[in-house]
């Protein structure tokens, strides 16, 4: 009888731009995509994972993209209290092979995002070219700090993103908002005026 035996998994912090979040990146391959949980209920119907996180009292938001999983704490606790907490949660649960995220989130992701989406003529091509610079350009920086930037809408010369993982509520993401997606979009795509930002 053959025993498989399993690769540990090894998983290590690190620092985000945001004070609030912490990077928890692993060797293994988590969720190919991006999966953002604000709260416990998305977190229910989704990702077993976010939901036995939000069952910790200083979880705030779980963030899970790729080999990582960045968490958002509550402002009352400190990282020094929880950080070590919180990896043995995370590598025990991984280490057991449990569900990250359901099947299907993608498919349904991919449907909201339809939903809020009907742009015809020139706005259509715009909007395509207001993608492809967050796709290229945007999404790899803000992912390495365990964040992600999401299209949600452009209207009257105006691009509204969501910040989600790490980046929602972080404290330079403005200045990232402001100063370098604006400016950018600004520069290549002439129809954009200014950039908004929503939380995740």
């Amino acid at each position: 009888m053959s025993t498989k035996t399993k690769s540990p998994v090894l998983l290590y912090t690190e620092q985000t731009p945001n004070p609030e979040s912490l990077k928890y990146v692993t060797n293994r391959m988590l969720f190919e995509g991006t999966a953002d949980f604000q709260d416990a209920e998305s977190a229910e119907e989704w990702s077993p994972l976010a939901q036995h996180l939000f069952d910790l009292p200083f979880v705030k938001g779980v963030y899970v993209c790729n080999n990582f999983v960045t968490v958002t704490k509550e402002m009352n606790y400190a990282w020094e209290d929880i950080m070590l907490k919180l990896k043995s949660i995370l590598k025990e649960y991984i280490e057991e092979g449990n569900t990250i995220v359901k099947d299907g989130y993608m498919e349904a992701k991919l449907e909201w995002e339809k939903e809020t989406e009907e742009y015809d003529g020139d706005d259509a091509e715009i909007v395509v070219k207001i993608k492809e610079m967050l796709n290229t350009y945007v999404k790899p920086a803000v992912e390495m700090d365990g964040g992600n930037i999401e299209f949600k809408g452009f209207e009257n010369g105006v691009v509204t993103l969501v910040m989600q993982g790490a980046c929602s509520g972080c404290p330079s993401s403005t200045v990232t908002l402001k100063a370098g997606i604006e400016g950018m979009l600004k520069r290549m795509v002439p129809q954009v005026k200014e950039v908004k930002a929503e939380m995740g």
